[in-house]
């Protein structure tokens, strides 16, 4: 199996990670994957909503594709599920087709992904200009942020626009219908993660944001929209596995739609790893590294999932809480499921709000501002 696993250029880091394996680094990746998997909860639910699907699709994306991703990938420390770079094509797909054309979409990217690694043209993502992925980032934040205007501030408009400049005007037109309390909630939520990052960076803000403001909102009784008042319960546990979206006469219709996601697992996920391999002094495989996309892309829609690609920032938090091998991604992706399991009832409690500022910050955190600015000069 190595000989033919060679021939295909695929190593997986799982495979040569554990030679020299011992209690101290399980205990380094299992801190690492409880951590990480803490900070992944909020953001999965948060792009899910943003994407225009219920919450708990986001939690699939991340357990499956999580742990597939940290199993085949070609870094030691990649951290994948669902991103911010898929909400607007997401979001598009479900308003001009359906779900299960996403899930279509998401599919085939993900064969474009494993092709596209056996043919080798991972190493071709040093070609792309640095300005290039900037201007990408910078314009993916801010496409984020104006998706997250309405449930920040608790606007009472029915349908927002999907065009960029229809859906601002919207927000102008019924800003007078601003809700103070969700209002707050959101203002709340963004101060305690500022805080968090600045004063206290081994904390994890996000999620300490998340259970503040809903134990608030379920002490006083505040009127917001949560996840239970909108969506219901989440489910304890993954779907059953299911290709009932497959369709040929589809195929050609998506296609172009499905590049377009493998372009940005391909962008997004040999940024992180380059960035992991800066932050450690490492060296990934970036043809093992799109097969693995590929294989996570693949799987993700089959239990409901939507498209996955490696995560810069929560990759970052891996390699920071002390991470050592691929383990700590798999750890990330079963504490999410344990959560899911045992947790998912509290989780109704979640003021949308909330998942709202936590996209304020993540796009934030993309804009790249400082170093836009620079380059503009």
């Amino acid at each position: 199996m190595d000989v033919h696993l060679r021939k295909l250029n695929f190593i997986p880091k799982t495979f040569t990670s554990f030679r020299e394996y011992n209690f101290s680094l399980f205990l380094k990746d299992l801190f690492a994957g409880i951590t990480v998997g803490i900070v992944s909860l909020p953001l999965a639910m948060a792009f899910a909503i943003a994407s225009g699907v219920t919450p708990d699709k986001g939690l699939y994306t991340a357990v499956v594709a999580g742990f597939l991703i940290s199993f085949f990938s070609g870094s030691k420390y990649q951290i994948g599920g669902p991103t911010g770079s898929f909400i607007v094509i997401s979001f598009y797909l479900l308003k001009n087709f359906s779900f299960d054309s996403l899930l279509l979409t998401t599919f085939i990217a993900g064969i474009i992904l494993i092709i596209l690694g056996i043919s080798k043209a991972g190493s071709l993502i040093k070609f792309i200009p640095y300005p290039v992925t900037i201007g990408f980032t910078s314009g993916m934040a801010i496409l984020i942020l104006s998706s997250q205007v309405k449930d920040f501030f608790g606007l009472k408009i029915t349908q927002v626009p999907v065009d960029f400049i229809e859906k601002w005007l919207s927000y102008f037109t019924h800003f007078n219908t601003i809700n103070y309390t969700t209002t707050f909630i959101a203002f709340f939520t963004l101060f305690i993660i500022i805080i968090c990052k600045k004063f206290f960076q081994k904390l994890p803000g996000t999620i300490i944001a998340i259970i503040l403001s809903a134990t608030i909102t379920y002490l006083f009784k505040l009127d917001v929209h949560t996840i239970g008042s909108v969506f219901g319960e989440l489910p304890k546990t993954l779907p059953n596995p299911s290709i009932g979206f497959l369709s040929l006469k589809k195929i050609t219709i998506l296609f172009p739609h499905a590049t377009t996601i493998a372009f940005l697992v391909v962008i997004e996920s040999l940024m992180s790893t380059v960035v992991a391999d800066g932050m450690t002094s490492d060296r990934h495989d970036s043809n093992t590294e799109l097969i693995a996309q590929g294989i996570a892309n693949i799987f993700s829609p089959i239990f409901g999932g939507l498209p996955a690609a490696g995560a810069i920032a929560r990759t970052a938090t891996n390699i920071r809480s002390g991470a050592k091998t691929p383990l700590s991604g798999m750890i990330h992706a079963v504490i999410l499921f344990s959560i899911m399991f045992f947790l998912a009832p509290l989780a109704k409690n979640i003021p949308l709000a909330s998942l709202s500022a936590v996209l304020v910050m993540v796009a934030w955190n993309m804009s790249e501002i400082n170093t836009f600015v620079r380059m503009f000069k």
